[in-house]
């Protein structure tokens, strides 16, 4: 579904994503993972066509990203507010999206009622313009904006990032279910290992803008990451599906 070759990404000189070669295949939950400056959100702005690579490309669904946008009708996201309408109230924001993606008032009305659990009853009918929510509430409607329309790529970043415990574990329910009822191919970018670990059936780790770790979720996963990322040089016993990359 989402494939990157000789993906590389320079800023003022410093090489800030280098990777040779991903796949990603459709209906997978994918997690990517790293400390500040690893490179996440730079692959995720190069998947979304937000900045140019510096050499190489990036595929959705065999299209070329950068030189094409056949790929922006199936494909959505929700990287930060910014993505956001300030001045609209989050039922404005959500004809708004489901008219870019042909949905009728009717029809976002009938998806939306399906997050009335997620929304703890903090968005829909409070009357207040998204600029004036707070940050977990501003989130709650980015997400749920990024799915009006069933698009077969969802991209986001930092999703349980100011959600409370209650509305992470809605959450991770309705991400488990993107993949296992619609076959949504979820990416997620998360500095949570816990969260990550759950959702996600694989998760790749970059470091400096390199891939250092490619592995099939298991048991052993979390252990693995906490591992890795204390420093620790600790022996964890992976499954056999996980692929540690040098």
């Amino acid at each position: 579904m989402i494939t990157a070759t000789n993906l590389s990404k320079v800023y003022n000189g410093s090489k800030v994503l280098d990777i040779e070669h991903l796949d990603i295949p459709s209906g997978q939950n994918f997690g990517l993972v790293g400390n500040n400056g690893a490179g996440k959100t730079t692959f995720f702005s190069l998947l979304l066509d937000l900045i140019q690579p510096t050499s190489g490309n990036i595929f959705n669904n065999e299209i070329t990203v950068s030189q094409s946008e056949d790929w922006k009708p199936f494909t959505s996201s929700f990287i930060d507010e910014s993505f956001l309408i300030g001045y609209l109230t989050p039922e404005e924001y959500f004809y708004f999206v489901g008219e870019l993606r042909g949905q009728n008032k009717a029809d976002v009305d009938n998806f939306v009622a399906q997050f009335e659990e997620f929304f703890n009853g903090e968005i829909i009918g409070r009357k207040k313009y998204l600029r004036d929510l707070s940050k977990g509430n501003q989130k709650k409607v980015g997400i749920t904006a990024a799915l009006i329309g069933n698009p077969e790529v969802v991209i986001l970043d930092e999703p349980f990032a100011n959600l409370d415990p209650t509305t992470q574990i809605r959450l991770k329910k309705i991400v488990k279910e993107l993949s296992e009822v619609s076959g949504t191919t979820v990416l997620i970018s998360s500095h949570d290992l816990i969260h990550v670990t759950e959702v996600c059936e694989r998760i790749v780790v970059l470091d400096k803008g390199i891939i250092v770790k490619d592995i099939q979720t298991s048991e052993a996963t979390l252990a693995e990451l906490e591992s890795y990322f204390s420093g620790e040089q600790v022996q964890v016993q992976s499954s056999e599906d996980s692929n540690p990359l040098p």
